[in-house]
């Protein structure tokens, strides 16, 4: 392997990130594809209105992510493997070829609309910098002596993130601070990846129940395994409880390189996933396409052994 696309989740968005998608004929025609599925413009589900929505988010970064990744192809690039970060395994799934463009963005909003309900009032996530994986456990099982708390990743082998009601984040950023990590609030009113999810799972296992799963013609890394899928129904799992189970990323990416890939794509909106393996992986090339040109990732792929 030499070459992974990279799918960001919830909170990497920024007003107008549809509008700075590459000028590409693939991405207009994905544009347009969405809009026909959806029944509504696509390119507006990044105004500042729509991005309250947990719905409009989800749906917008599924569709920047697809639309590079066929632009990308167009341009002659072939990848690996594909991995993607939360709702962004969805793009993950559609750009190896395992899911429907269609499909995906209806399960899609399923899970928004889904996640949106099943939230209670005043919930969040918290980025924990500093602390290892049995750090965060310590501190997650203090801050559940009071009110529940739930480890929602593990993005680098000393970035964590939880989720959980703003009283269990509160805590959790003071006691963080005890210990002199750093405590970052992310911008998703949702407590992703955790048993308060898991309500969303069970609606989304009966609708992959009516939905084709093909095998993925990309290698496709699980969120919550890390691990290769071995066919469409190992893809339709990962779908199913990536919402309500841990994301082990960082193992996800360490597979990757391992089995040698150099050379890592981040879709738009994001950025902090070529940062992250930047900086675990400093032999490897990390690019994001939010901020890299499309014409350079495709050079760089070019450029490899």
């Amino acid at each position: 392997m030499r070459i992974a696309l990279l799918f960001p989740g919830q909170g990497a968005q920024r007003e107008g990130f549809l509008g700075r998608l590459p000028d590409h004929a693939a991405v207009r025609a994905t544009l347009a594809e969405a809009s026909a599925i959806l029944g509504q413009d696509a390119a507006k589900l990044d105004e500042a209105g729509a991005l309250q929505s947990t719905v409009a988010v989800q749906l917008g970064t599924v569709i920047a992510g697809v639309a590079v990744a066929r632009a990308l192809t167009a341009e002659g690039l072939s990848a690996d493997a594909v991995a993607g970060l939360s709702v962004g395994a969805f793009t993950a799934a559609v750009a190896c070829d395992a899911l429907t463009f269609a499909a995906a963005l209806a399960l899609v909003k399923l899970r928004a609309e889904g996640m949106a309900r099943a939230t209670p009032p005043g919930c969040g996530m918290l980025a924990l910098l500093g602390l290892t994986e049995r750090d965060a456990q310590q501190l997650i099982a203090r801050v559940n002596e009071r009110v529940p708390l739930y480890l929602a990743s593990v993005n680098a082998p000393t970035e964590m993130v939880v989720s959980g009601e703003d009283a269990a984040l509160a805590l959790a950023s003071e006691y963080a601070r005890d210990t002199g990590a750093i405590a970052r609030p992310l911008r998703v009113a949702i407590p992703s990846h955790c048993p308060l999810m898991d309500g969303v799972s069970s609606s989304l296992r009966e609708a992959l129940a009516q939905v084709h799963i093909g095998t993925p013609r990309l290698a496709y890394v699980m969120n919550h395994r890390a691990r290769i899928a071995a066919g469409g129904a190992q893809v339709a799992e990962d779908l199913i409880l990536n919402v309500s189970r841990p994301v082990r990323w960082h193992d996800s990416v360490t597979l990757l390189y391992e089995l040698g890939c150099r050379l890592y794509i981040e879709a738009p909106p994001g950025t902090v996933l070529a940062s992250l393996v930047r900086s675990c992986f400093p032999q490897a090339r990390a690019v994001a396409l939010a901020d890299t040109a499309l014409a350079s990732a495709v050079t760089a792929a070019r450029r490899l052994p």
